[in-house]
């Protein structure tokens, strides 16, 4: 998303994952999963613990709702984090369009119609992010199905951001994910210009993957974007779809367990 956002409390722990990111290298980050997984989840705890005893003294404190609802969703406890989410929309009506995260965590919440809902209104409030197209997308596409789902994929007359010109095209069919793979070593950009597209690219490109049914081809695209550093560096939003593609992929190892007992 483009995170304009309502003011919120950013977990500590992100600013530490920032910090330790920047001082890894690309083998340490694939280890992340396996040896950092266990104090992420003790920290992001802790931090749910103390958020709610803040709640029980000022239950309508926005910012803490935000903070242990990032929290809670970082753990995968979806149901939670659409329940801080709303409430915070119930107590300021005027953060419900700009509350992307809340989409998010209805679409893992397999509350499907309510997640697109909730990226239509998004559009509203900015009609020139296409990364709120493919979340929208991706509710249809559970809600209704993918032919639906590409007839009514919004609309957008202004350029965006890089790759998301590109990865929408996957989306509306336009577009292979090879093509979009391709596309990002055809320009020249910076360091980190490149490191964020990379980052969107394989991110989407694992979650439509995934989203289809190939699984194989999703956990590799979304253990590049899992360690592609610089989301963990570049900002509040940024980290927060890190936390997306590292849930997923999660998701889909644990899904993979599975079948093979």
């Amino acid at each position: 998303m483009r995170h304009c956002f309502q003011p919120v409390v950013i977990p500590v722990v992100l600013f530490a994952l920032s910090t330790a990111a920047s001082s890894v290298g690309a083998q340490e980050s694939e280890q992340w999963t396996a040896a950092k997984q266990i104090e992420l989840v003790k920290e992001l705890t802790g931090q749910i613990d103390e958020c709610d005893a803040g709640l029980k003294r000022t239950p309508d404190n926005i910012p803490l709702l935000s903070q242990r609802g990032d929290c809670h969703f970082f753990l995968g406890h979806f149901d939670q984090a659409v329940a801080d989410y709303s409430r915070m929309i119930e107590l300021d009506a005027e953060q419900g369009p700009s509350h992307w995260r809340r989409g998010i965590a209805l679409f893992y919440a397999g509350k499907h119609g309510a997640g697109a809902e909730q990226f239509e209104r998004y559009h509203s409030f900015d009609n020139v992010d296409r990364e709120n197209g493919i979340w929208r997308y991706f509710c249809q596409f559970k809600a209704v199905g993918k032919e639906q789902a590409q007839k009514e994929l919004l609309r957008y007359e202004k350029d965006d951001r890089e790759p998301f010109p590109a990865v929408y095209k996957l989306f509306s069919g336009e577009l292979k994910s090879e093509d979009v793979m391709l596309g990002l070593q055809l320009a020249k950009r910076t360091t980190e210009q490149q490191a964020s597209c990379e980052f969107y690219a394989h991110l989407y490109v694992g979650l439509n993957a995934a989203l289809e049914g190939d699984d194989e081809l999703a956990l590799k695209h979304l253990t590049e974007a899992t360690n592609n550093s610089w989301p963990r560096e570049a900002g509040y939003g940024p980290r927060y779809m890190w936390h997306v593609g590292r849930l997923h992929a999660d998701l889909l190892r644990k899904t993979a367990e599975a079948k093979s007992e």
